[in-house]
């Protein structure tokens, strides 16, 4: 037998035997001395096992230690996470990929093209038990940090957050990008404000069944987003307020488990051009609305959004209505108008396959796999939404009107019909149908090749890697 490939504990066991054999093999023959002299070999050859067994025992024991103690690393559909042994510590790398093709049917005739919608590297971490950050840049269209702040949770119903973040307003808004019902937002999604600088407190009351935020923010209009973070474009500054409840949260039996509603309001006074909406944009990303060039901000800003959302099992509904109001003046002269602008939006969704359908999107059961007759989960949505614009931008004086009755609808209602398929929990494929309808100010003459001139029709197919 050849020895060599066992344990050093083992061979010396073996060792052991072999003497102890041969102790029983001469005892008859040899004298009593040479057999005590064996018997010594024998008692300090065990001893010597022991002391072997016992540091073994020991390096077993440290290697566990060692194991408790050091960082832990997971990977999990994409995700890496390094893990400090009590959790308190870590860091994650997440991130998002989003690949379109957009068709359109438009007077404007704007290109067929592929497009980069979005490509994002999420770091996120935590510190010290009660600490969390999130650095999110993004890398598709503009380059930027799309997110940047630090978050500290002092219990669930104080928390507070620091840096660029999304404004706490539109529900549409607030859900994350790549579980939305439909691959872009709705048209009342766009008379909220989206990412600003500031500071949140925030958190968990009656059990979590009621959420509330308040924050303060250098300001930004609707739709704004502020890109390079850098300081206000005036010295006024948006407070911004929450609650949404969701009653029945904790009954899991309840029929209306899955109900949330509440309200959201954002004031500001604002000021220059960069106080007012840059402008308002279609299902099919193009410019429905605009002011003229020379129209500024320049007093109070006020945004309200009334909103909910009702899941339960495969069907999902989110609704929300938006009232944006602005003061603005064009050239520094001449009058000012409130204007005062509406907005609605009414999404459903319906997973054909089963899943549970959620605000945080649908987890399907099985991944496409043909070979194993799997196919991943479908569902399909469906939206109505809408923008009316005040009409009072509206007139025939080219001198005094705020937008240009020929260039700017001054209503938009859209329909959106879609489907999407879930590959995996990371992949995901969506294909959208949307047409939009323009109704024009009184007076209008737009020009045959202006977008609202007719109808919009456009597709929008998109391949998604979330991880």
């Amino acid at each position: 037998m050849n020895v060599k490939f066992f344990s050093p504990a083992f061979r010396k066991a073996l060792t052991a035997g072999a003497v102890l054999a041969g102790v029983i093999s001469v005892s008859a023959q040899a004298p009593e001395s040479e057999i005590e002299a064996l018997r010594e070999q024998i008692r300090q050859l065990d001893q010597k096992l022991r002391v072997l067994e016992r540091k073994q025992e020991l390096k077993d024991e440290q290697a566990a230690a060692a194991a408790k103690s050091g960082p832990k690393i997971t990977t999990s559909d994409g995700r890496v996470e390094i893990a400090s042994a009590d959790g308190g510590t870590s860091l994650r790398l997440r991130g998002l990929v989003q690949g379109d093709f957009r068709a359109y049917n438009a007077a404007n005739n704007p290109n067929d093209t592929f497009l980069l919608r979005r490509a994002r590297l999420i770091f996120e971490g935590k510190f010290g038990k009660n600490y969390s950050y999130v650095v999110q840049p993004e890398f598709g269209g503009t380059i930027q940090i799309l997110d940047a702040y630090v978050n500290a949770g002092f219990s669930d119903a104080i928390q507070v957050r620091v840096g660029k973040f999304k404004t706490p307003v539109g529900l549409e808004q607030l859900q994350s990008d790549p579980v939305a019902f439909f691959n872009e937002r709705s048209v009342a999604t766009g008379l909220t404000p989206n990412r600003d600088v500031g500071l949140q407190v925030y958190g968990d009351l009656l059990d979590k069944r009621l959420n509330y935020t308040l924050a303060v923010f250098n300001g930004v209009p609707d739709g704004g987003n502020n890109v390079t973070g850098a300081t206000d474009f005036d010295n006024n500054k948006l407070f911004a307020a929450r609650l949404f409840a969701t009653p029945f949260a904790n009954d899991k039996e309840s029929p209306l488990n899955g109900l949330g509603f509440g309200v959201a309001a954002a004031i500001s006074d604002f000021e220059t051009a960069s106080g007012r909406a840059s402008g308002y944009r279609t299902d099919g990303q193009q410019t429905f609305f605009s002011y003229e060039a020379d129209v500024a901000a320049v007093g109070q800003g006020l945004t309200v959004s009334p909103q909910a959302y009702f899941y339960r099992g495969p069907f999902g509904l989110l609704a929300e209505y938006v009232i944006s109001s602005i003061e603005v003046q064009r050239g520094g002269l001449g009058r000012v108008a409130d204007v005062k602008n509406h907005g609605y939006n009414l999404s459903v969704g319906y997973v054909l396959t089963g899943e549970n359908s959620s605000y945080r999107g649908v987890t399907p059961s099985t991944v496409f796999n043909p070979s194993a007759g799997t196919w991943g989960a479908f569902e399909i949505v469906g939206r109505i939404a809408g923008v009316d614009i005040d009409d009072t931008v509206f007139g025939n004086n080219p001198l005094t009107r705020f937008a240009d009755p020929n260039k700017s609808a001054t209503e938009i209602t859209t329909y959106g019909l879609g489907l999407n398929w879930y590959l995996s929990r990371s992949v995901r494929a969506n294909f959208d149908f949307f047409h939009n309808e323009f109704k024009l100010a009184p007076g209008a003459t737009p020009a045959a090749n202006a977008l609202i001139s007719d109808s919009e029709t456009s597709f929008i197919s998109r391949l998604q890697l979330s991880f």
